[in-house]
């Protein structure tokens, strides 16, 4: 994992990225996160960097419902776990006390993420412990020890149970006893007013020292003025003795039941190892993600080559003051490509360019440490791996170097290293020496960053510098708007023009006399000339500009409403042959019809004289059908040469993603997937599977199909929202529905009434069967009130 590289080294201090890590060490729970916080540094792989924004946006995410997450003050256990490395070792009390703390915390966090759907709401969190398994088997065998207060379990050992029954067994005959002894020494007076006392662990009778020789047993201590002498009555120090034993023999007890615990633990030592870092790095998420909430900050798109594309961003520190102070922080726009990578900014001092450019540095380092950043989440920062920073004043008596040597031994340094993966932050550029040849040098050292395709942010006062940003593709002039009414900031960043340093009116609104001011307009006219014409000519370039944008996306939209329009008219002729079609085909059902009645009428006069003619007609009305059949068949034909020759206008198969129509006709659909000679098209909520052959290419629709096709719209103006059914066959019911519906979409009908009668309910079917097919295109169907036709009436809702 490679680190980025600065130039000169107190880039941070510069950027003030120190002044951010000292914000967000202070958000961490523990020393171990805090001081790995402290000694962030950049990175320059992407993938690590995605990483990082993506667990501190889930974490930011969950902060905000105000779910609590199970993380919370831990102590490091590493010095534990490298004694617990020694064979034999045994650990403390306390030592166990942070081991258990440790995993009670793991317990709690993998039952958090492991539940519910958090999962799939919180990936990366749990990426974490995805590949951890979480043993509880610790937790048994420390909690078998210990109690909830951290003490030692009273039945830790069947040793220790019967020790500890002894000792309340002499504690009991000790308080008895020496309650007995208090009562008669009372009684005889030879005890002072607090009977009793405690000294070095024994419990002692308070005696005047009048009568401490008339009391057999031990004097273990006596008051600061010796008036008073603490007694161990004879009849308890045998007691005391045994109870001394008692309380050796549980030290000794102890010591053994942690020594087993000691040595059951030392093989889980890696694990609690993985259980810590685990731990921390979750500290360490939690920190940024903290951080994030403070400064309003979301992830943006990270892309792995340079580019930097802010929209709406802020300075991080300002916006933290601002908020402090309840002022309103301006946000500012950018963007740096390749194909422009160079930004001169210009405008009035105090006008905010410093902090804009500080900003763009600073965003940029606190993306590639994993931080998000305050601006929208649509901007994109890309993976670079230098940023050089010439900012402030570097004099430096030691090295014996002014502010201009400095600076030019800065330059001299950026030169030799920076490549096209640089950033280069310069601050007024070429000052610090006179302004003819420190412009000059400064538009050289300029003109090579340029040509070495490097990203860079300058700010500057010098014209021949926004001169040259005008005149060579690459560089962008920019300003920090100056609202010339009340000559003050507004500290807005102005992308494509540059700015003015507004010297003379700041000059007579601080009040100089104006024949001073006069004076110097006269000494600089030409320069100041120079600055309003090149603001002028950048002002015209941006609006040509503007404008050639609007006319390429016109051609562009002309161009797909021509395409549209040769693909209408195509369908259009298509649908007029197959209009065609089905009146010939209704008419061969009609004669077909007429035929089976004349077949009857035959039948049924087998004995009348008019029986010959009968027969003559039918055949007349045979011959009359079998020909509008080849009529229809010819038609048909046609209609399949017309759609193959539109068809022809793309020769390249087809792949999924392209529009197609089905032969037979009907909306447009997207291919979702071909597998061999079938292909499965979406039509809006709709599936279709269909041959291959039977698909025709189509052009995505537009939205301007109203102004092409006038035919339609006629069509559509004229459009009756009801439709009989009734008499119809299944065939002939399904035809007209679908042409009947498609012109209610065309026209944009908001119901239609369908009367298909009760009867047997084959009809009715008929018309559920077909609007399911419509999917999402319609909105409801029902049938209406028995008083308005009730089931034998379909009213659809588009």
């Amino acid at each position: 994992m490679l680190n980025m590289t600065f130039e000169p080294k107190d880039v941070f201090q510069k950027l003030e990225f120190d002044k951010i890590l000292d914000l967000l060490t202070k958000e961490a729970f523990t020393p171990m996160a805090a001081e790995i916080l402290a000694a962030t540094e950049p990175l320059t792989d992407a993938g690590t960097i995605d990483r990082l924004l993506r667990e501190g946006r889930e974490l930011k995410l969950l902060l905000e419902k105000n779910e609590r997450f199970p993380l919370e003050i831990f102590d490091d256990i590493r010095p534990d776990l490298k004694l617990l490395d020694i064979d034999g070792y045994t650990l403390p009390s306390d030592a166990f006390q942070r081991i258990l703390r440790i995993l009670r915390l793991c317990k709690e966090i993998f039952r958090y993420l492991n539940s519910g759907a958090r999962r799939e709401i919180y990936p990366k969190l749990y990426d974490r412990i995805r590949h951890l398994s979480f043993d509880e088997t610790l937790i048994a065998l420390i909690t078998r020890v210990f109690d909830d207060k951290g003490d030692i379990r009273p039945d830790a050992s069947p040793e220790l149970q019967r020790i500890r029954k002894e000792i309340q067994q002499k504690l009991r005959e000790i308080d008895g006893r020496f309650r007995s002894i208090m009562q008669d020494y009372r009684g005889k007076g030879w005890l002072t007013d607090n009977a009793e006392s405690f000294r070095n662990g024994r419990r002692v009778l308070s005696v005047p020292a009048e009568h401490k020789r008339k009391i057999r047993g031990i004097i273990h201590d006596e008051s600061d003025t010796g008036r008073t002498a603490f007694i161990e009555p004879e009849g308890i120090i045998e007691i005391n003795n045994d109870l001394f034993d008692l309380e050796n023999e549980e030290k000794r007890e102890i010591f053994r039941i942690l020594r087993d615990l000691s040595t059951a633990i030392r093989p889980y030592g890696p694990a609690l190892g993985d259980y810590l870092a685990l731990l921390i790095e979750f500290d360490l998420i939690r920190a940024r993600a903290r951080l994030a909430l403070h400064l309003r900050a979301g992830m943006p798109i990270l892309k792995e080559k340079p580019i930097i594309g802010i929209k709406k961003g802020y300075h991080p520190l300002l916006y933290l003051k601002n908020k402090g102070q309840g002022r309103k922080t301006i946000p500012f726009d950018l963007r740096l490509s390749p194909e422009n990578h160079i930004l001169i900014l210009s405008g009035p001092n105090a006008g905010g360019k410093s902090v804009a450019m500080k900003s763009v540095g600073l965003l940029q380092l606190m993306v590639q440490s994993g931080l998000l950043v305050p601006v929208h989440e649509l901007s994109e920062f890309g993976i670079f791996q230098q940023i050089f920073a010439d900012i402030g004043d570097q004099q430096s008596l030691d090295d014996d170097l002014s502010t201009y040597s400095s600076r030019l031994r800065n330059a001299r340094a950026f030169l030799q290293k920076a490549n096209p993966q640089t950033l280069v932050l310069v601050d007024e550029m070429g000052s610090g020496t006179d302004p003819k040849p420190g412009g000059a040098i400064a538009e050289a050292i300029l003109r090579q960053l340029h040509r070495k395709g490097v990203y860079a942010v300058v700010t500057t006062h010098y014209s021949n510098l926004k001169v040259f940003a005008f005149r060579n593709p690459g560089l962008l002039n920019g300003n920090m708007h100056f609202d010339k009414d009340s000559l003050s900031p507004t500290y807005e960043l102005k992308v494509g023009r540059p700015g003015s340093s507004y010297a003379f009116e700041i000059a007579a609104k601080s009040g100089l006399p104006k024949e001073i001011i006069d004076y110097a307009r006269n000494r600089t006219g030409p320069e100041t000339a120079v600055d309003d014409i090149l603001i002028e000519l950048q002002r015209e370039k941006q609006e040509l500009e503007e404008k050639l944008r609007a006319v390429l996306e016109k051609e562009q939209s002309l161009e797909r409403l021509i395409k549209t329009y040769d693909s209408l008219h195509g369908e259009l002729e298509v649908k007029r042959r197959k209009l065609k079609i089905d009146q010939k085909e209704l008419e061969l059902q009609r004669n077909a019809n007429t035929i089976r009645e004349i077949d009857k009428v035959v039948r049924e006069l087998k004995q009348e004289k008019n029986l010959d003619r009968a027969k003559q007609l039918s055949e007349q009305l045979k011959t009359e059908n079998a020909e509008k059949a080849k009529l229809v068949d010819d038609i048909h034909e046609q209609v399949v040469q017309l759609e193959d020759k539109n068809k022809s206008a793309a020769q390249k198969p087809l792949e999924a993603g392209d529009f197609v129509r089905l032969r037979s006709g009907g909306a447009t659909g997207r291919v979702e997937s071909i597998k061999g000679n079938k292909a499965i098209v979406a039509m809006g909520e709709l599936r279709v599977t269909a041959l291959v052959r039977d698909l025709i290419p189509a052009n995505e629709p537009i939205r301007q199909q109203a102004s092409i096709a006038t035919t339609d719209l006629q069509r559509a103006a004229a459009f009756e929202p009801k439709l009989d059914l009734r008499g119809f066959s299944k065939d002939e019911a399904l035809r007209t529905l679908e042409r009947f519906v498609d012109n209610a979409l065309m026209s944009s009908a908001d119901s239609l009434r369908i009367l298909h009668g009760k009867g047997d309910g084959i009809l009715r079917k008929v018309v559920r069967q077909k609007l399911r097919e419509y999917g999402g295109t319609i909105g409801r169907a029902y049938h209406p009130e028995q008083d308005q036709g009730g089931d034998g009436v379909t009213i659809v809702e588009l």
